[in-house]
């Protein structure tokens, strides 16, 4: 899968046989030593890398091979439907295994540590068979587990370790390999040991491989879950398509469905591609591409969007996006984008990983030499142990999972509610801003004027408005169609005026119902001598407002005021006063003058405006406020506000569904409503704290446990940890952070839209 952008491209590759972070940094540092590869990004959970290449310097299938030289196994992109059985495969696989490994070890561990915790079991053995017959069996029982269950470290350490960077498979190899030769060798020959060292760790070495690999197990189980929400957009695409050909509806595939085709839509059903209704009505239900729970009524002309679901109406709908250019491909090939993506925390925690396995490798070999000068007879056992348990319990699996679990379930949580994270950074980047920069105009407001204010003076009240309408309805300005629709909202009827005359500037003269109408600004009212005195404060109360004031004078006497303005989106208020009260400064820009800007503002409580910025100019105030050494989101409707929210931080593009720009921001919020930012915000926050505590525990996990495995606590308190229980506690914390990660799939809107 490939995309253009400017001279590169960027190429999708399927990368299996990672198991940790140490994998991740070794494919990355491959791909990005190819000649004509600008960067690449590896991910983990994914199991896929994302590489941007120059395609004139280096071909994709050098870079499928320079993936296999770095021994792993690149393979193409699949859809969901194959993901999931490679994946449901991949877990049978697993599973085998794991039921033979724990088949022979069940009796290996008994037959080894049995006598240790059952009194009398020792005796009985012995009775039944000398102990060197006792050490075959256990030989026979480990083997399978070492070269046939343990197959797959083996595979993949010789492959680590043949690049020059070993990872967690060199580590489960070598610790396991070491227990199980040294066992071999004690069997064969005992008589090379020194006295009291020839003891026998095969169970070590098999409880080794079979802890890890039920940790496997559990983690790949888990790693299945982190990508619900994607499965989940996926499966609202539809197959099929009833398409009217000839008159008739014709059924189709969904992939021969044509822009401008008729498309026949049941009750019931969801809608098979983007599009516009133009026969027929009913409500819609869009939660999974806005997340508002509210069904939208659609009527002719009104647009649907592919993936969303029919109510009890049945309509046709002429096709304008098919394929990967409908909303929900696009909403898909994001939310993939950001599940990619690479905050700052993680590319530093790679460059860690990358040294973390050598540095790991060598701290045992110091343990291993330091027993063996220092420590208590019989030296060889204590050092081997202790070495072994180092290797084991250092496997830097957690520290590979922490962040891209993390960023897979939370951008899937993002989607669900409406919020799309196009890039992976943006988490990052919108949990740690500190001013929020508003756009007026669509973000703040409706982006259109409406009617907000109707005050009849006389007896004629609903009357008069509709006098204003029927002659209003003959101006196509945007203030008269403000009027109109709400004259229609209201139910009112009216007939065509008997004469209508505009006075550029000022207002309208017409005749209706026998009435000489006269509807204009105050100037107008003035110029006609028509006396404004009984209406008071009214006007410039309402002008103070940020509103369009107008007065109707019926047969030359004051009537109505009414006033008009672009209104504030619902939600906006509460948007901004939680902003606020989460600690964030909020300012608003606009290219209104300061008078309207500060009136916009007083209603929402914003107290830092900048005014009359024009569109060219909004980049440079966002600009000014980082130099102040701050961190600044910009919240626009993501068209005319592209230059800013590419300037900003963090960029948030307000949409409303089909009319998103989705190259405009690094977040989109499919609803208009404003409490999304609330609600995205909240989310990177939760999601950043989360990776921060996955690091936090899989790092403090590593430095914790690598000395006790090394035995600093014997010389004081004779604790020294085994190997099985080493292995044991890597396998728990690679769960704990995918488990942790998936607490997000739990995360609630502070805001309901």
């Amino acid at each position: 899968m490939t995309r253009e952008t400017s001279t590169a491209e960027t190429l999708s590759i399927g990368v299996k046989g990672m198991t940790c972070a140490a994998c991740v940094a070794r494919v990355e540092r491959t791909l990005q030593k190819q000649p004509g590869v600008e960067s690449a990004t590896v991910n983990l959970a994914m199991e896929s890398a994302s590489v941007d290449y120059l395609p004139e310097t280096v071909d994709p299938k050098q870079l499928f091979e320079a993936i296999s030289r770095a021994g792993y196994e690149p393979v193409e992109p699949t859809d969901t439907d194959e993901h999931e059985f490679e994946r449901e495969v991949e877990h049978g696989d697993l599973l085998r295994d794991l039921r033979l490994a724990a088949l022979l070890t069940l009796p290996l561990f008994v037959v080894s540590m049995g006598p240790m915790l059952v009194p009398g079991l020792q005796a009985a053995k012995s009775a039944l068979l000398p102990a060197k017959a006792w050490g075959w069996i256990e030989l026979l029982l480990a083997t399978p587990v070492q070269f046939v269950v343990g197959r797959r470290f083996y595979a993949q350490g010789w492959a680590e370790i043949r690049h020059g960077s070993p990872g967690m498979s060199s580590l489960v190899m070598m610790g396991s390999s070491a227990a199980y030769f040294y066992s071999v060798l004690a069997v064969l020959a005992p008589q090379l040991f020194p006295a009291g060292t020839a003891n026998l760790y095969f169970e070590a070495a098999a409880v080794i491989i079979t802890l890890i690999l039920f940790g496997r197990f559990l983690e790949a189980r888990a790693k299945g879950r982190t990508s619900e929400a994607i499965r989940k957009l996926m499966h609202l695409q539809v197959k099929n398509a009833r398409v009217v050909r000839d008159g008739e509806p014709v059924e189709i595939p969904i992939e021969k469905v044509m822009p401008g085709d008729l498309v026949q839509v049941r009750p019931g059903e969801r809608i098979p591609v983007d599009g516009v209704l133009t026969v027929g009505t009913s409500v819609v239900d869009e939660i999974m591409i806005s997340g508002e729970p509210v069904p939208v009524e659609k009527e002719p002309d009104a647009e649907v969007v592919g993936g969303t679901v029919n109510g009890t109406g049945a309509f046709l709908m002429r096709a304008t996006r098919v394929g990967s250019d409908t909303l929900l491909a696009q909403i898909i090939r994001m939310v993939q984008e950001a599940q990619a993506g690479k905050p700052p925390i993680q590319r530093l925690a790679d460059r860690i990983a990358g040294i973390f396995v050598p540095v790991v490798i060598g701290i045992a070999v110091i343990t291993f030499a330091i027993w063996l000068l220092v420590g208590p007879s019989p030296t060889l056992n204590y050092a081997f142990v202790a070495a072994v348990s180092v290797l084991v319990i250092a496997c830097p699996c957690a520290m590979g999972l922490a962040t891209p679990t993390a960023i897979m379930v939370g951008t899937g949580r993002g989607a669900e509610m409406g919020v799309l994270f196009r890039r992976g950074e943006a988490l990052e980047t919108l949990a740690k801003v500190e001013v929020i920069v508003l756009d007026k105009t669509g973000t703040l407001t409706r982006g259109h004027p409406e009617l907000t204010d109707f005050v009849p003076l006389g007896q004629h009240n609903e009357e008069i408005l509709a006098w204003v309408a029927a002659a209003e309805a003959q101006s196509e300005h945007p203030i008269a169609r403000a009027i109109v629709d709400a004259a229609h909202r209201r139910g009112l009827d009216w007939k065509r005026p008997e004469s209508f005359h505009a006075k550029p500037g000022l207002g309208i003269e017409a005749r209706v119902e026998g009435h000489e109408l006269r509807i204009g600004a105050e100037r107008f009212m003035e110029d006609l001598g028509i006396d404004l005195t009984s209406v008071g404060n009214l006007g410039p109360d309402l002008a103070a407002q940020a509103k369009t004031v107008l007065y109707v004078a019926v047969d030359a006497e004051p009537a109505a005021v009414l006033a008009v303005a672009d209104s504030l989106k619902e939600g906006s208020v509460e948007a901004v006063h939680a902003l606020q009260e989460s600690g964030l400064e909020v300012a608003m820009i606009t290219g209104d003058n300061p008078n309207t800007a500060e009136a916009i503002a007083r209603q929402v409580g914003i107290r830092q405006v900048l005014a009359q910025v024009l569109p060219d100019q909004k980049a440079r105030e966002v600009k000014r406020l980082q130099t102040e050494g701050t961190r600044v989101a910009f919240v626009g409707d993501g068209i005319n506000d592209a230059p800013a929210l590419a300037q900003a931080d963090v960029g948030l593009a307000i949409g409303t569904g089909t009319d998103i720009a989705i190259e405009a921001g690094d977040v989109i919020l499919m609803s208009g409503d404003l409490r999304g930012i609330v609600n995205a915000v909240a989310l990177a926050k939760r999601t950043f704290r989360t990776i921060f505590g996955n690091f936090f525990w899989a790092y403090a996990y590593n430095v914790a446990l690598i000395p006790l495995a090394a035995g600093v606590l014997y010389p004081w308190m004779g604790i020294l940890l085994s190997p099985m229980l080493a292995a044991a506690a890597m396998s728990v914390s690679s769960l704990f952070v995918v488990t942790n990660s998936l607490r997000l799939r739990g995360f609630e809107a502070p805001l309901a839209g």
